[in-house]
């Protein structure tokens, strides 16, 4: 299990003390719940975050366990290093926004005809409980030939779980080469 720290501070000094010391900052939150300004070890947490099967995985801060889904993050333009890291706690019956990857299966019959496969959607919005919430929606792009897109509405949505962005957006495509 993943094991962090509470930062004692918020201030610019020390976070980049943490930083050099290689922790990444992390924020937790969820519904009711009081935020929490965490400190992971950089490689401990990404380490965690590659091996997990679900999702929802848990950590411990502070002696407290929690379960937990990435958020969001971000990454130094420079050097990509992971430098910031939401967490949301994935409280049992509550419904709550979710951030869910798309993967994308096959090869789609349209780049034999100079055609380029451009996944425009990585990640989808959906609101459902802990419980219900998907690891992934797969895509199967094998039939896409050039000018063909999948659009959000085109996706096999699990029950009681929603999409919250717009039907009409386009996930997957395969466009003609220049």
């Amino acid at each position: 299990m993943l094991e962090g720290i509470i930062r004692d501070s918020i201030e610019k000094k020390a976070t980049k003390a943490l930083r050099r010391d290689g922790y990444l900052i992390a924020n937790i939150y969820g519904k009711g719940e009081e935020n929490i300004n965490a400190a992971f070890k950089a490689n401990e947490f990404i380490k965690a975050a590659k091996s997990k099967e679900t999702l929802i995985f848990p950590v411990k801060v502070a002696g407290k366990e929690y379960s937990v889904v990435i958020q969001d993050y971000q990454r130094d333009p420079v050097n990509s290093n992971l430098l910031h890291v939401d967490l949301r706690i994935a409280l049992p019956g509550v419904v709550s926004k979710y951030l869910v990857p798309v993967k994308t299966v096959g090869i789609p019959k349209g780049t034999k005809n100079k055609g380029v496969l451009i996944q425009s959607k990585k990640r989808l919005a959906v609101k459902c409980t802990a419980e219900n919430l998907p690891n992934d929606f797969t895509v199967d792009v094998s039939e896409l030939d050039v000018g063909e897109t999948i659009l959000v509405r085109d996706i096999a949505v699990p029950a009681n779980v929603k999409i919250m962005d717009e039907t009409r957006v386009s996930v997957a495509g395969v466009i003609k080469a220049k």
